[in-house]
């Protein structure tokens, strides 16, 4: 008998396919049990089947609706990585009303996409152990659950036995099955493997068709079905509207306000007037980025920050507020967040200390991931600010730091992408960047589609370019061209605004909330 084979898909031993199973009998028991992608053959001896890769990729569903749903997604995620479950790729994170058993909490639901060397069966009862680990009971099907971890998909076979079924059968009609697994193959079948999921399905349409069959993204933001964002202890649907984050600078040399809060008291009356204005997040920094800004110590960094901090914490105002520390310096954000930070902003993405990734995924928070090239004191010069299609190359850029991040354990439903601009752009390279969000976002489409679906950060707040643009030299006079930056940038798509002024962009930015609600009851 003869099983078939794909394109570059190389002999895989059944024997590691069953995962440690010994080997059936009799090739027609196989051939009934496993079925591989299309076209070249191979034939194999009776007595033992061998086929060949160490390795599988893989596709696991997560869902969570008892206890801290998020934490248990963070303990699966670990525990799979010592089970020999290599993470690469993670969905966003989608809050889902029960299906079937109706009368229960909401759901938590994502996927991932990893390798392993663990065959089918194994892998299942790594997951199985996994489960009950955390806590789960046989309890009623369908019911609630800590977690549930589904292989969705498993190298390019399928398998059908007693225990095990892959594709998962029932992924057609779940849209909290489909929603994750977009985020992670894509529009369209970009490698040999995704297209072999596809042709695996047997479905009409495939994936993408099941997946607009049931609504695709008009299903995102009705009641059933929400794309959320965990900060803290609470799951935000950023979608929802516009969020503001205030900026404050404990520098002596920032370009805006340097000076100006560098006594705690100073800086936590900024905070309460920023708070009071409606500012949703209030991001700390200690270190300048302007151009040709020095870099100063860890130690100097969180001597600025770290009184200040203390200080915000206990203010009864920013009890409910988030906040984000601004460095590049992985010490800093490690001792921000284990002194009250909710999220690491860092215009580096990662490129200027090796352990920014490591950290911030052991801190297990948010990550706001900006796009430069160089360093401060060289993000300016020719050869950082030359590009060819600006939008294109920083989507492409991003995505590589988001791939790195992601390996080292940050999953994309934390991060937050920011283009950049002002850093490493010229005065033309800014507008075009500003008014070219949509081919930004299409952009990470192209190879990170998760991080497309997730929300976009822009900081346009006094910048030079701006300055140049309106004549105005001093930073503090050109919050009008800031507000008409911040408009444009969120009518582009932007998510969460970093602003000096909270007052007056607010104001716009409620006006263009106003206009999104109206303009969706229009469609």
């Amino acid at each position: 008998m003869k099983i078939s084979s794909s394109n570059n898909l190389l002999c895989k031993k059944i024997r590691h396919v069953f995962g440690g199973i010994s080997p059936l009998g009799s090739l027609s028991a196989i051939g009934q049990l496993f079925s591989f992608c299309n076209s070249a053959q191979t034939s194999f001896p009776e007595s033992l089947i061998e086929v060949h890769s160490p390795e599988e990729e893989v596709v696991i569903a997560l869902g969570s609706n008892v206890g801290n749903r998020i934490e248990n997604f963070n303990r699966a995620l670990q525990m799979m990585k010592k089970a020999g479950i290599k993470v690469k790729a993670h969905a966003q994170l989608y809050e889902t009303a029960p299906a079937y058993v109706t009368d229960q909490p909401f759901f938590l639901n994502s996927a991932v996409r990893a390798i392993t060397k663990l065959g089918p069966h194994a892998l299942l009862s790594a997951l199985k152990e996994i489960e009950k680990d955390l806590g789960r009971t046989k309890g009623i099907r369908y019911g609630p659950r800590p977690i549930d971890l589904d292989i969705l998909f498993y190298g390019r076979i399928k398998v059908a036995s007693d225990t095990l079924i892959i594709p998962h059968k029932n992924i057609w009609e779940r849209p909290f099955v489909l929603a994750p697994l977009v985020d992670l193959i894509g529009l369209k079948a970009k490698d040999d493997t995704v297209a072999c999921w596809h042709s695996l399905t047997g479905k009409a349409g495939s994936i993408f068709g099941a997946w607009e069959k049931l609504g695709g993204e008009h299903l995102i933001g009705t009641e059933g079905m929400k794309r959320v964002f965990p900060i803290g202890n609470s799951l935000l649907d950023w979608s929802k509207r516009i969020h503001v984050m205030g900026v404050l600078n404990l520098t002596p040399d920032s370009f805006s306000d340097g000076g100006q809060y560098i006594s705690v008291d100073d800086a936590v009356a900024q905070v309460r007037l920023m708070i009071s204005e409606g500012a949703d997040m209030i991001d700390i920094g200690a270190q300048s980025t302007r151009p040709g800004a020095k870099r100063v110590s860890s130690e100097e960094e969180l001597s600025r920050i770290l009184p200040v901090l203390e200080a915000v914490r206990h203010i009864p105002e920013a009890q409910d507020k988030i906040l984000s520390v601004d460095t590049f310096d992985a010490k800093v954000a490690y001792e921000a967040v284990k002194n009250g930070v909710d999220v690491v902003n860092d215009v580096s993405g990662g490129r200027l200390d090796s352990n920014m990734f490591s950290t911030v995924a052991d801190l297990e928070v948010p990550y706001i991931l900006m796009h430069m090239r160089g360093n401060p004191s060289t993000m300016q010069n020719d050869e950082n600010t030359t590009y060819g299609d600006v939008c294109k190359e920083v989507a492409d850029e991003l995505c590589l730091q988001i791939k790195n991040a992601e390996s080292y354990g940050i999953p994309a439903w934390r991060i937050i992408t920011d283009p950049g601009l002002g850093f490493s752009k010229t005065l033309d390279q800014n507008m075009e960047l500003l008014g070219g969000l949509p081919a930004v976002r299409q952009g990470l489409a192209a190879t990170c589609v998760a991080a497309s679906h997730g929300p976009i950060l822009i900081g346009p707040s006094r910048k030079s370019f701006l300055g140049k643009i309106c004549g105005r030299v001093k930073a503090n006079e050109r919050d009008p061209a800031t507000i008409a930056a911040v408009t444009a940038g969120v009518l582009g798509g932007a998510n969460i605004v970093r602003v000096h002024n909270v007052k007056d962009n607010l104001d716009a930015v409620k006006i263009c909330n106003a206009l999104s609600k109206k303009t969706a009851k229009l469609k």
